[in-house]
């Protein structure tokens, strides 16, 4: 007799840009943090489904979808939102691992919610998802040295080896603040990981 497998409890999105490009840049910084737990779990994010390459992993018992959305940052919503409602995971559920370049470089900051700060991806998934109301993990990537410095080539361009460096760092916490939020709920993973 088949069991059929259970279906995912949590989604994880990473978000970035496919493409070589965009590999290690800070846009990216979503795509570190998934291969940080991919190291971890021996998982890989290779099945394209949703319009983006998924795995899954187990944290203590939930069963979690990992997605790279290969949509474009602007587009992530077209890439969760599906997968989303194919499984039935409520918003609460739903955790966006992003780069936010209103936090210093290498910051990590837990929200529960609210608004997209700009952030294209953050608002192409609230709109799919017809709410803001789920967590996210920004990993800190600076902001430009000044006023005048074009924000999609500061998001895109390529770090130093010591910034490379440090945001690698970041992302491995971020994969770690997400496993916790899903093990221990979204409070210990904020005082576990905020401002670390």
């Amino acid at each position: 007799m088949l069991f059929k497998a259970s279906p995912p409890e949590w989604i994880i999105a990473f978000l970035g840009n496919p493409g070589e490009r965009y590999e290690y840049t800070r846009h990216n910084a979503g795509w570190l943090a998934c291969r940080a737990i991919e190291e971890k779990h021996k998982v890989k994010t290779s099945r394209l489904k949703f319009h983006a390459f998924t795995d899954t992993a187990d944290f203590g018992g939930s069963k979690v979808l990992l997605m790279r959305p290969q949509t474009y940052m602007n587009l992530s919503g077209d890439s969760v939102a599906p997968a989303a409602a194919f499984y039935k995971i409520p918003p609460q559920r739903i955790i966006v691992v992003h780069d936010d370049t209103a936090l210093p470089l290498g910051r990590i900051r837990i929200k529960r919610g609210g608004s997209d700060g700009g952030h294209n991806g953050i608002k192409s998934v609230t709109l799919r998802l017809g709410t803001p109301d789920y967590p996210r993990i920004k990993i800190g990537v600076g902001s430009p040295p000044h006023p005048e410095y074009d924000m999609v080539d500061w998001v895109t361009g390529r770090l130093s080896p010591g910034d490379l460096k440090i945001l690698c760092d970041a992302a491995e916490k971020a994969a770690a603040a997400a496993e916790e939020l899903v093990r221990s709920g979204i409070e210990s993973a904020m005082n576990r990981f905020n401002g670390a």
